[in-house]
């Protein structure tokens, strides 16, 4: 049996850099809950608690937490079954090393 190479999770820093550069109010994502997909600027978003917390405009279930300290954040995504991200199309995808 043949073992895939891999390397160590700090490749991703470069274009994990580049996509959370971008303006992620125009990213779609897609609710766990009910399906609906749709900007993230189109998130009903609360500010009553410690962090921001994003509901869903369709069904009203937590799609984003974002939780921020002076010296670090939390982002959780689990209510979203993914971010679509517009990207620039001159920029190169990332290769393996």
């Amino acid at each position: 049996m043949t073992e895939m190479s891999y390397v160590d999770g700090n490749m991703l820093d470069g274009p994990l850099r580049e996509l959370f550069a971008v303006d992620l109010s125009t990213a779609t994502g897609r609710c766990a809950s009910c399906g609906t997909v749709g900007p993230m600027a189109g998130l009903r978003v609360y500010s009553h608690a410690p962090g921001l917390v994003g509901r869903c405009p369709a069904c009203t279930e937590v799609m984003l937490r974002l939780v921020r300290a002076p010296d670090r954040a939390w982002l959780d995504l689990r209510g979203a079954t993914y971010l679509q991200v517009p990207m620039p199309a001159q920029q190169p995808l990332p290769r393996p090393v």
